[in-house]
């Protein structure tokens, strides 16, 4: 799918959402469609019917910033969402790049989250894919998986990815709709920004065809940028965990993040994070620990290349 038509996707789904009464306009009667009208949308942004038609039609590509500011204030949107639209609009005249260098972590970032042993730390990629964590971080959302797997690209995880298709990890997550809108909101703003990231639209293609619970979100188009919140986890050895979590973006363009958890002083969760910091970080030998392959061998496989939608 084109960024045009990405744009005019975004923003149907957005119109769709708005009710007559939520913008101040007067409900007459039944209507054939969800949302606000077209023309209606047009007037509050104070731009012509046919002007804003065409736009969300893509066929026309030339939008200016005031404009595509006049549009987010009639639908309404956050500030993600604002943020989102404009990356939107700019990508129609961005050239196409080609990813070829394999990402990996800073050496500075692995050393800072290989020094906090109490407290759980992985560095994600732009796609949220695992580029390292430390031992607590892999034994409270993957221990399932190799602790070495974050190494090397053709093995390291995908916490999306683990979210939607690895039963062990939707397992650790009682509100695990919950958790699945965040992390969709999240990869919906990612892909906003990295338009031209065909690893990214693999990612998409692949959980669009093998859940049925991911396109369903993806095709409602949330966007929110998750920097912080709380998560409710129910882990194998531990049990029940409610840990906040906090996001660190390095000052640079890698898109990497570092994501925290931490339970509040004096609760369960902090001597359960306690208890699971003191048992054995050694990874086991053996089949218990399965690898992604084995984990994704019965799964059906995507026959074909995949563009952002």
């Amino acid at each position: 799918m084109t960024m045009v038509s990405e744009l005019g996707e975004f923003l149907r789904v957005r119109r769709a959402a708005l009710k007559p009464e939520d913008v101040g306009l007067l409900n007459y009667g039944i209507r054939r469609v969800p949302g606000l009208r077209r023309e209606e949308l047009a007037m509050l942004a104070g731009v012509s019917n046919t002007y804003y038609t065409r736009l969300e039609q893509g066929l026309s590509n030339n939008a200016s910033e005031a404009i595509i500011d006049a549009i987010a204030r009639a639908l309404n949107l956050t500030i993600d969402e604002r943020a989102h639209l404009f990356n939107l609009a700019r990508a129609r005249n961005t050239k196409r790049r080609t990813v070829t260098k394999p990402d990996k972590a800073r050496t500075g970032t692995l050393r800072l989250i290989q020094s906090m042993s109490g407290t759980p730390a992985i560095v994600l990629g732009r796609r949220s894919e695992v580029l390292a964590w430390n031992r607590l971080g892999h034994r409270l959302v993957a221990g399932h998986l190799d602790f070495d797997a974050p190494k090397s690209a053709a093995t390291r995880p995908n916490m999306t990815r683990l979210l939607f298709l690895d039963h062990h990890t939707r397992e650790l997550y009682p509100r695990w709709l919950e958790e699945a809108t965040r992390a969709v909101s999240s990869l919906r703003l990612v892909a906003g920004r990295a338009t031209d990231d065909p690893e990214l639209a693999s990612l998409v293609g692949e959980l669009t065809l093998k859940s049925e619970e991911f396109a369903k979100l993806w095709a409602r188009h949330p966007v929110e940028n998750c920097m912080s919140g709380l998560k409710h986890m129910h882990h194998p050895e531990v049990g029940a965990l409610e840990l906040n979590f906090e996001v660190l973006t390095p000052p640079d363009d890698s898109g990497h993040r570092i994501l925290m958890y931490a339970a509040d002083p004096g609760t369960p969760a902090a001597e359960a994070l306690q208890l699971l910091a003191a048992g054995d970080a050694a990874e086991p030998e053996g089949p218990a620990r399965l690898s992604l392959d084995q984990q994704s061998s019965t799964l059906p496989q995507s026959d074909g290349p995949f563009r952002l939608r």
